[in-house]
Formats: structure tokens, sequence, C-alpha cells
């Protein structure tokens, strides 16, 4: 699907202002609430829109240990090691990578004797050969999609004037 400068548009204030309401959106963006309601509706049934819910902090739930875990899994067992994983609370993401390991994962523990008895709850999982973990020390680039959206725009906007 391509997104178009509109839906950039839309895409930078739902950003930068996640609290408005479509109708002040549409009034700021200059188009009418069903258009814009279409647009959303779309971007959402289209998969860029994946979710409209506020972003938490896990060291504010007291969590404050970041680390990334990679998880070396025995051939053939991949998704039942992801479905293990998904059964994690401080597990917050997990990927299938290329490279040294697996998996990939992003933990949240309370200190780190929580973070290796996470460590070692994972390396217990049937299908789990190894894993090798890295503590996060300080967030240089919060998770951001702001920039890729202008970038996606600026590129649109190109593509409409030729």
């Amino acid at each position: 699907m391509a997104v178009d400068a509109l839906d950039t548009r839309i895409l930078r204030l739902l950003l930068e202002q996640p609290r408005t309401s479509v109708r002040e959106y549409a009034r700021m963006l200059g188009i009418a609430r069903g258009t814009l309601q279409a647009r959303l509706d779309r971007l959402e049934r289209d998969g860029v829109i994946t979710g409209t819910g506020p972003t938490l902090s896990p060291a504010a739930l007291g969590h404050p240990v970041l680390a990334f875990v990679h998880v070396e899994v025995t051939q053939g067992h991949l998704d039942e090691v992801g479905d293990a994983l998904a059964a994690v609370p401080e597990i917050i993401e997990a990927f299938s990578i290329t490279g040294g390991g697996d998996l990939l994962t992003r933990v949240a523990a309370r200190d780190n004797a929580h973070l290796e008895d996470l460590i070692q709850q994972l390396i217990q999982l049937p299908g789990v050969v190894r894993t090798r973990t890295e503590v996060a020390l300080r967030e240089r680039v919060p998770h951001r999609l702001l920039p890729l959206v202008a970038s996606v725009g600026a590129a649109a906007d190109r593509r409409e004037r030729r």
C-alpha cells in the first residue's frame, strides 16, 4: 500500500498530538471529517496504524533494567520456543533474527538478580540451546517513528510532483 502525502500528514499529527479528536485533526488538516475517518480506517486496515494505546514505561512500572537476550534454538523448535517466550511477562518483544542466535528478545527486569532469574528460566525452556545477554546502559535514541514518517512524506511529495 502506498502512503501518500496526506496520509503522512495524518500520521504526523497522530504522533505529535495523540490525544486530539478526529474532528480537530480534520480541522487542522483542512479536510472533511469523513475523509479523515476513511483514511484512518484504511491505514488501520492496511496495517500502517497498529494501535492507539498509551506508551508505557517499564521503568516506571518497577522494571528499570532493560536487556536484550539472544536465544539460540534447536532446529525445528522456533515456533515452540516463541510460544513459550510469549508466556513470560517480562519479555516485552521477541523477534526471529539472522546472525548470532535465532531469536532476539527485549526483557524488562526489576534488578540484575531478577534478570538472572529470567535468563535461567529461558535457558530451561525445551528447545533453547543457549542465551547471550546484553544489558542496556542508557537509551540514546528513544523509540520513534516521526522521522521515518517525515521521510516517507517527503518521498510521497516528490512522487506526487512528478
